[in-house]
């Protein structure tokens, strides 16, 4: 995998300006996609244009390893997140903000492309959303460290539609071992848990990182053991 030249701070804010308007525009495609009731001609017509527009940004691609120009790998600040990348599609984006004592807070609103029952949010999708601000929880504490069990609490059923507040904080830290909790509510609700979960994240030792990002060309830090 030959290596990109690395951006200069000016040319990656300027070029993550561009990647967020292309991922706000495709996340409007992703939304009336799941949400048209067009004739089938003009679905066929549609999958035409978007075949050709995959096409041109095709012309110059990464590998699936290879690390985005516009990502920090060692702050763990990744642009096409599918939880809070402005440039995946497939983000609702998710707003995170943490502070140096281990807490952290996520805002959102989901919609169409994320439900499951009728109306509801999908399940897979709370727990993700609890799992990153978790993981952000954690960082923010200068733990580093991968998910290693998360165990999830449905309490009552997820409105699309409507804003959430998903709230995390440290718990317990033993050698590269760290525990964390975190809650989901409706931001009109705070005191109703809707859901809640726990999570263990381990760090990596800096030479099992090495091995387990060897692929991607770039010294990854934020999952590393700070010891």
């Amino acid at each position: 995998m030959a290596e990109r030249p690395q951006l200069s701070t000016a040319e990656r804010d300027a070029r993550r300006t561009a990647v967020g308007d292309l991922g706000s525009a495709l996340r409007d495609l992703v939304d009336a996609a799941v949400r048209t009731e067009v004739p089938m001609t003009e679905l066929a017509d549609v999958a035409v244009a978007v075949r050709q527009l995959a096409g041109r940004l095709r012309a110059d691609g990464r590998e699936v390893h290879e690390i985005a120009s516009v990502d920090d790998p060692a702050t763990g600040e990744r642009w096409y997140s599918p939880v809070y990348g402005p440039g995946n599609p497939v983000a609702p984006p998710m707003e995170v903000s943490s502070t140096p004592d281990g807490r952290a807070t996520g805002r959102v609103t989901l919609g169409k492309p994320h439900e499951g029952p009728p109306g509801l949010v999908h399940g897979g999708v709370v727990a993700t959303l609890l799992d990153h601000v978790l993981a952000r929880a954690v960082r923010a504490a200068g733990r580093g460290g991968l998910t290693a069990t998360l165990t999830v609490t449905y309490r009552r059923p997820v409105q699309l539609g409507v804003p959430l507040v998903v709230t995390a904080e440290l718990g317990t830290t033993e050698g590269r071992r760290t525990t964390a909790t975190a809650r989901l509510a409706a931001a009109d609700a705070p005191a109703t848990t809707l859901a809640e979960a726990e999570g263990l994240f381990v760090a990596l030792r800096p030479e099992r990182a090495a091995d387990v990002f060897a692929r991607t060309g770039r010294d990854v830090g934020a999952w590393t053991s700070r010891s």
